[in-house]
């Protein structure tokens, strides 16, 4: 086991040792939920992806070649050893990624500002500055039935149409005006 250790602790592993601890307190962190994995990772053509999981990868499989490297290299190769496991790395991150990207297709995130702009139809009796619902649709054709509410000129009735024009995070409730238009 101290063989282990001595090749992972020594060059050029531990360049991506580091690295790789850098890896797993990052997903201690997303476990804890410190961080979301949220971030699109579109740079050197890992897109589809959370940003997280293809830099975990490419650190991951960069450690493995180095680790390997520094086995069978002889001493004299042993510098372009990190070079060559990060262009490996990349090959093979690359690849890995392909099926993975299927399990985050695009689009599937949505928030609630996607709504503003899009035409509403009310569903409770009356909108006021302090009560109100209404069903929106989004561009996918799904509906939702949303916290709405008006400013105080505005009265709208139960199947008025509305344009949603604000989202208020504070009260977490849509912002809407009279409009007329086909929906």
């Amino acid at each position: 086991m101290t063989e282990f250790f001595h090749a992972a602790l020594g060059f050029p592993t531990a360049i991506f040792t580091f690295l790789l601890v850098a890896v797993v307190a990052y997903w201690l962190a997303v476990i804890v939920g410190l961080f979301d994995l949220d971030h699109d990772a579109p740079w050197l053509g890992f897109g589809g992806v959370p940003a997280g999981i293809a830099i975990s990868l490419l650190v991951a499989v960069a450690w493995l070649l180095t680790l390997i490297g520094s086995q069978v290299l002889p001493d004299a190769a042993l510098a372009a050893a990190p070079l060559a496991a990060a262009a490996g790395a990349w090959l093979v991150t690359r690849a890995l990624l392909v099926p993975l990207r299927r399990a985050f297709p695009d689009g599937g995130r949505h928030s609630r500002g996607d709504l503003v702009g899009r035409p509403c139809v009310i569903r409770t009796g009356a909108v006021t500055p302090d009560f109100g619902q209404a069903e929106v649709a989004s561009e996918d054709g799904s509906t939702a039935v949303v916290q709405v509410r008006t400013t105080g000129g505005d009265r709208l009735a139960r199947g008025d149409k509305a344009l949603i024009f604000e989202y208020d995070k504070d009260g977490e409730f849509f912002w809407v005006m009279p409009y007329e238009s086909e929906i």
